[in-house]
């Protein structure tokens, strides 16, 4: 067991573990939150809005990062550019967008992230 610079055992690498969904799943709560809100009071449903689109952030960032090591790197590609495709199609559909307009932005954003995840996973192998 490796130990730390305090010398407690394991302690960063926990945090390192958690650390990326816990600050992406607060920032994207946050944000869905005040997309959702509107410009109008802070409501405790919409605190609860917040919460909950956080902790599903973060829990499909954490699992998407946990299996998508041990995919080729097409799949591990798509697995990445599917969750940022809709992760940021949802908080565009939040602004009262179409459909259409949601789904087209959301395709935008999954094929940018498809193109530059598969060339860095096919350079790095």
């Amino acid at each position: 067991m490796a130990l730390t610079a305090h010398g407690s055992p394991g302690i960063r690498s926990l945090s390192h573990v958690w650390a990326g969904p816990l600050v992406l799943a607060v920032v994207y709560g946050v944000w869905a939150a005040g997309i959702h809100r509107d410009g109008g009071p802070i409501t405790g449903g919409n605190v609860l809005y917040g919460v909950v689109t956080g902790v599903a952030f973060g829990a499909l960032y954490a699992a998407v990062r946990r299996f998508a090591p041990g995919l080729p790197r097409e799949l591990r590609a798509l697995a990445w550019a599917t969750f940022a495709g809709v992760g940021f199609g949802f908080l565009y559909s939040l602004t009262d967008a179409s459909v259409l307009r949601s789904t087209g932005m959301a395709a935008v954003v999954a094929g940018s992230v498809f193109a530059a995840t598969f060339y860095y996973f096919y350079t790095h192998e």
